[in-house]
């Protein structure tokens, strides 16, 4: 229960609203708790929704996720990546997409936490589709530590009509090149970017607020009826009590 509050808070603090729900989440603890931060899930463990890999990005291994934002007493596993792309090449093409619908939902949010290796790449680029097919760039991250969680990256699309009760929205998560560059830099400035650098996922979440719905206006002729069938009834009982 702390680690689905703490993410819910974390995802939930840009919206400011009360009704705020987390529509689709991703802890990938173990579904039955094994004590093993070595295993894990990629099952929702929130909603409904779909992770994959993209560009050639293998996740061999879950590993710990102490220092992300779920603070499972036990068990908190993240989701390792490694496999990125040789130094110079595969620009903006290799990392995760997220597919989770937000029908019923606006005001959407999608946060992740991310724990970049020494030699993976400094810099991430998150982006958001409101088809599935076309990506738009929201922006780019910078994880200049290496070993270390940045917590509740966030795609804010409040303020994106479409995003809102949007069977296709999807998010991405790539590696991408230093920014005025043609190549990757790694996350520990002492150290040599590699592909086989490993970025590690954890409390990955989208969260809205439930879509208000507008109260039908009647037609006035349907108002004119409703006025015309209480007349009569009150003529009606007027009558039986007259007689």
């Amino acid at each position: 229960m702390k680690s689905f509050a703490l993410a819910t808070l974390v995802a939930l603090s840009a919206l400011g609203n009360a009704h705020a729900n987390v529509i689709t989440q991703w802890t990938f603890n173990s579904t039955t708790p094994d004590g093993n931060t070595g295993t894990g899930s990629v099952l929702a463990s929130v909603g409904a929704g779909s992770l994959s890999l993209l560009g050639g990005v293998t996740s061999p291994s879950f590993n710990s996720g102490a220092g992300s934002s779920d603070l499972a007493a036990s068990d908190n596993s993240g989701w390792q990546t490694t496999t990125y792309a040789a130094q110079g090449a595969g620009n903006k093409t290799r990392g995760i997409e997220i597919k989770a619908s937000s029908v019923g939902f606006e005001n959407v949010v999608f946060s992740y936490d991310l724990r970049h290796s020494n030699t993976s790449s400094r810099y991430e680029l998150a982006q958001y589709s409101l088809d599935g097919v076309n990506f738009i760039d929201y922006a780019v991250f910078d994880g200049g530590q290496g070993d270390t969680w940045f917590n509740a990256r966030t795609i804010d699309l409040s303020s994106v009509s479409g995003a809102d009760n949007n069977a296709n929205l999807t998010f991405r998560v790539l590696a991408t090149f230093a920014p005025g560059t043609t190549g990757y830099l790694a996350s520990d400035a002492t150290k040599t970017y590699a592909g086989s650098g490993t970025w590690r996922f954890d409390t990955v979440t989208v969260a809205g607020t439930t879509l208000a719905v507008t109260p039908a206006v009647p037609e006035p002729s349907s108002t004119v009826a409703a006025f015309a069938g209480l007349a009569a009834i009150g003529f009606m009982a007027r009558r039986r009590r007259a007689d």
